[in-house]
């Protein structure tokens, strides 16, 4: 009878008793000569069993079926299967006459219905040992989840610390992590650019090549680096360090989202994407005209805003040349400024006010507290309805990553009142100082884009209409506006009596 040695020793298995294949190929070649087998050939590979799909061991079984040989030599049988697939095609072989024996140095098998079924349990018993191993790492990774540490590869600008088992932060990739946030934001960076800058500093892949696209795109939008851990589709609270504050990881997500979007021509058209037309809704385009001056033999451009007309249905509305439209788009937003002298007092008494909503602050505190707990009081319910089977799993996740998300935001709303006081006094002294920005960037000259963005800002829903330009203002600048009789705030705004806070902004208590 022929007999085929066959060693395998996995790269993932720990269990340091087991021998390696040098080790395994020594004592089987021993156990043959003690036991006087014909051996014609030795195979070995360095693969998990787990799963079916071992190149040697297919040409073991193929070499079996082609009748070269009638027995093999391994081991032990946890050797030649880990997966039911695999042990059921060597009880198969047996079954068919094919397979003739088996060898182990370290387990009894007879070719009778009690060897394969001793041989039907060691499979079943390697299985088991897989199957509960693949389990107890489950389970000690949803535990480290649970306890705000990560339990696989740290992201780029952290360590593994072999001794905790945590995350530590790397001393000098964190700096050139920070560095490639910061470079993405300024300017306009692409991926490629942080490629490059990575490249620049060591931080290749594998082979020395620039790292993809794909791959930095995932290290500027990982929420790990302000303390969110994803993991298998859900969301965790970690307990590592940070290197990344929210504000500079929120700008790099502007920013990601702004470079996907579709680009257009190449041509710099600052307001088009912000009115429509009055009287089909049409979007407003913008396009650049040609024209030659035969008398100075010359050619000069000029950039018209006018309908697309796509809307099925007649337009009567006519081109308005970009100096005009912009003229109109400085007065929509000079109209809402306030002279800077006023802001400032302004800004003065709120700081004054400042002293007096501490106690608005406690209130607003105990109030979100109040729902951060009834968050988890929701999120222990979920998770009784899971262990009971009433939830299924995509449910679960679905919900338990939406109660997250309110509960970090409800979360960075404490920290932020806590910091700053009660919510309405930053978006207020906020939209106080873009009152007083709006003046200064409508007097300034070739300054289109700005315009544009802090058009965007104050107001929404412009409109062209026979070539003039309307707006909706904002919640607050509307309110301004309209206290101020339609007129600029800069003509009425000069005493303290002045109200000065617009709708939606203050709170009832709110005095000036």
């Amino acid at each position: 009878m022929k007999y085929i040695i066959y060693c395998r020793k996995s790269t993932d298995e720990k269990d340091k008793q087991i021998l390696s294949i040098e080790s395994q190929i020594a004592e089987l070649k021993e156990f043959a000569k003690r036991e006087k087998l014909e051996i014609v050939d030795t195979l070995t590979e360095a693969k998990s069993a787990k799963i079916p799909g071992r190149l040697k061991f297919g040409e073991v079984l193929r070499r079996i079926e082609k009748g070269e040989i009638q027995g093999i030599l391994s081991w032990h049988p946890d050797r030649l299967a880990r997966n039911s697939i695999d042990g059921g095609r060597i009880i198969f072989l047996l079954d068919t006459g094919k397979l003739i024996d088996l060898k182990f140095p370290t387990f009894w098998f007879d070719n009778t219905p009690q060897g394969k079924f001793m041989l039907n349990i060691a499979f079943g018993q390697s299985k088991y040992y897989v199957d509960n191993l693949i389990e107890n790492i489950k389970r000690g990774n949803r535990q480290k989840l649970r306890n705000g540490v990560w339990p696989s590869k740290a992201p780029l600008g952290y360590l593994n610390n072999p001794k905790t088992r945590g995350i530590d932060i790397d001393s000098e990739k964190s700096l050139i992590v920070k560095k490639a946030f910061e470079l993405f934001i300024q300017g306009r960076k692409s991926f490629t650019d942080i490629d490059r800058f990575l490249a620049s500093v060591g931080v290749t892949d594998g082979n020395g090549r620039e790292l993809k696209n794909d791959v930095v795109k995932y290290m500027l939008t990982n929420k790990f680096y302000v303390g969110i851990m994803k993991y298998a589709g859900e969301y965790y609270q970690g307990t590592h360090q940070t290197f990344i504050d929210k504000e500079l990881f929120e700008k790099v997500q502007k920013q990601v989202v702004k470079i996907e979007k579709p680009r257009g021509d190449g041509h710099n058209f600052p307001f088009v994407g912000i009115a429509r037309c009055a009287e089909c809704g049409g979007a407003i385009t913008a396009e650049i005209h040609t024209k030659y001056y035969r008398g100075t033999d010359r050619t000069a451009n000029y950039i018209y805003y006018h309908c697309t007309k796509k809307m099925g249905k007649y337009c009567s509305q006519a081109y308005i040349r970009q100096e005009e439209f912009e003229s109109q788009f400085r007065k929509i937003v000079s109209d809402i400024a306030i002279p800077e002298s006023v802001g400032n007092d302004w800004l003065s008494w709120l700081e004054e006010d400042k002293e007096n909503e501490v106690k608005l602050s406690q209130e607003t505190i105990f109030k979100l507290e109040e729902q951060t707990s009834e968050i988890d009081r929701k999120q222990n319910i979920l998770l009784d309805s899971f262990l009971d089977q009433i939830v299924d799993p995509d449910t679960y996740k679905k919900k338990k990553n939406e109660l997250f998300e309110q509960k970090l935001e409800l979360q960075e709303k404490i920290a932020l009142t806590k910091e700053k006081g009660s919510s309405w006094l930053e978006p207020l002294e906020e939209f106080i100082k873009s009152s007083i920005n709006c003046g200064k960037i409508a007097c300034v000259k070739n300054n289109s884009d700005e315009l544009s963005s802090t058009g965007k800002n104050v107001g929404s829903n412009f409109f062209l209409n026979n070539r003039r330009l309307s707006v909706n203002y904002n919640l607050g600048y509307s309110a301004l506006f309209s206290e101020c009789g339609g007129r600029p705030p800069a003509t009425m705004l000069a005493t303290k009596s002045q109200s000065v806070v617009a709708e939606g902004l203050e709170p009832p208590t709110l005095r000036m």
